[in-house]
C-alpha cells in the first residue's frame, strides 16, 4: 500500500496568549468550553490524525465552529499549529523554510476559497493567469494555460469580463480555473460551493467530479453539508469541537456511525442515493436469472434496474465476476432501516 499523500499527525491549534501551555489541559481531558471558561483560550483543533491518500477527494466536514476551515489552512500553513505535524509527500510543511513554503504554495498546493477571492480590478483571464504568472511561467504559455482552463470550466467568451459582471457560480468557476491552471497536485477547497444557490452548487459539483475523473488530483474539500460530502467524497472525516470523531468512506459513515453526534448528522439523508448494493447483498458465486449489477451501484439505481427488468432479484458483480445476489426486498430494507446494515448481518439476510 502506498504512503498517504498528506498525513496529519497529533495536530493541535489553540488560540490565545499562551497556547502551548494549554495543550496539557486538553490532553488531560479539558473540554473546549472548559478551556475558554478557565483559561480564556479557544480550542481550534484537538489532537487530529488523518491519512489522506493521493488522487482522491477527501472531505472534511462539521458544523460551524468545528475546526474544519482551521484544519485545511494548516496544510499550506496559512495558520501555524500549536503542536503536531503536517506531512506532504514525506516532508513536514510546518518545518519548511520560508522559501520552500513559498514554492510549496506556488507549485504543489492551490486553494479555492469560499468567497471566490478574485481580484475585482483584473479581468477574468487575468485572474486565471495570476497563479501561473507568479510561478514564473513565460507569458505565451501562461496565456495558453489560462485560456485552456477557462474553457474547461465553461467560461469561453468571458475572458475580458470583470468579476463583478459574473454570477456567483461563474465567479467560482474562475476560482477553480485559476487553481487548476497552476497544475498543482493538491487542491484545497474551503467551502468552495457553500455560497452558491442549490442548483448552481449541484452544477459546480458536477464540474468538479467530471474534472477529477480525468485529472485525479488530491482534493481536500471542506463542507458543512452532508449531502455534498456523500456525493463527492471518496473519504469523509467529521469534526466536532475541533476533534475528529469519525473518518471513513461514505458507506462506513452511513452504515456504522461512531456516536450519537454522527447518527444525528446522517439521520435525514436519502440512504438510497448513498448505499451501494454490495453492502446489502447475499454473497454468492453463481449468477441468478436477473440482471447483472456492479457491486458499487447505488441502491436507487439498482432498484430502478430491477423495476425496468420486471424482476425481484439481481446478480451482483465485481470486476465482471459474480460476487452475490440481491433482492428488491433486501434493498428496501437497507434504505429503510435506521440501524447499520452490513453484508455479514445474518439476521438481516
Amino acid at each position: 500500500m502506498s504512503e498517504p499523500k498528506v498525513q496529519i499527525k497529533n495536530l493541535y491549534k489553540i488560540f490565545g496568549r499562551r497556547p502551548a501551555d494549554m495543550v496539557q489541559h486538553i490532553e488531560n481531558g479539558m473540554s473546549k468550553p472548559e478551556l475558554l471558561d478557565a483559561h480564556g483560550h479557544v480550542l481550534g483543533l484537538n489532537n487530529n490524525n488523518l491519512d489522506i491518500p493521493a488522487r482522491g477527494i477527501q472531505v472534511i466536514m462539521g458544523l460551524s465552529g468545528s475546526g474544519k476551515s482551521t484544519l485545511i489552512r494548516h496544510i499550506n500553513r496559512l495558520i501555524e499549529p500549536t503542536a503536531g505535524q503536517m506531512i506532504v509527500d514525506g516532508e513536514d510543511v510546518l518545518q519548511m523554510s520560508e522559501a520552500t513554503l513559498r514554492d510549496f504554495r506556488r507549485f504543489k498546493a492551490s486553494m479555492v476559497f469560499q468567497k471566490f477571492a478574485l481580484m475585482p480590478h483584473h479581468t477574468v483571464i487575468e485572474n486565471v493567469r495570476y497563479g501561473v504568472d507568479i510561478q514564473g511561467v513565460a507569458a505565451p504559455e501562461a496565456a495558453d494555460r489560462a485560456q485552456y482552463w477557462l474553457e474547461r470550466v465553461g467560461l469561453k467568451g468571458f475572458e475580458q469580463h470583470y468579476p463583478a459582471q459574473l454570477s456567483g457560480g461563474m465567479q467560482q468557476r474562475v476560482g477553480l480555473a485559476r487553481a487548476l491552471a497552476t497544475d498543482a497536485e493538491i487542491l484545497l477547497m474551503d467551502e468552495a460551493f457553500s455560497a452558491l444557490d442549490p442548483l448552481i452548487r449541484t452544477d459546480m459539483q458536477n464540474v468538479l467530479l467530471d474534472l477529477q475523473e480525468e485529472l485525479h488530483k488530491t482534493i481536500i474539500f471542506i463542507t458543512h453539508d452532508l449531502d455534498e460530502a456523500l456525493r463527492i467524497g471518496d473519504n469523509i472525516a467529521i469534526l466536532r469541537d475541533g476533534k475528529m470523531v469519525q473518518s471513513g468512506n461514505p458507506q462506513d459513515i452511513v452504515l456504522h456511525p461512531a456516536d450519537d453526534y454522527v447518527t444525528d448528522f446522517i439521520q435525514d439523508i436519502n440512504r438510497a442515493r448513498v448505499l451501494q448494493v454490495g453492502t446489502a447483498m447475499t454473497p454468492a458465486k453463481k449468477p441468478c436469472d436477473g440482471p447483472k449489477i456492479p457491486h458499487d451501484t447505488i441502491i436507487e439505481q439498482a432498484l430502478q434496474t430491477c423495476v425496468d427488468s420486471h424482476v425481484e432479484t439481481a446478480t451482483v458483480t465485481k470486476d465482471g465476476k459474480t460476487v452475490g445476489s440481491i433482492t428488491m426486498d433486501q434493498m428496501v430494507r437497507a434504505i429503510a432501516r435506521p440501524e447499520a446494515v452490513s453484508a455479514d448481518d445474518a439476521n438481516y439476510r
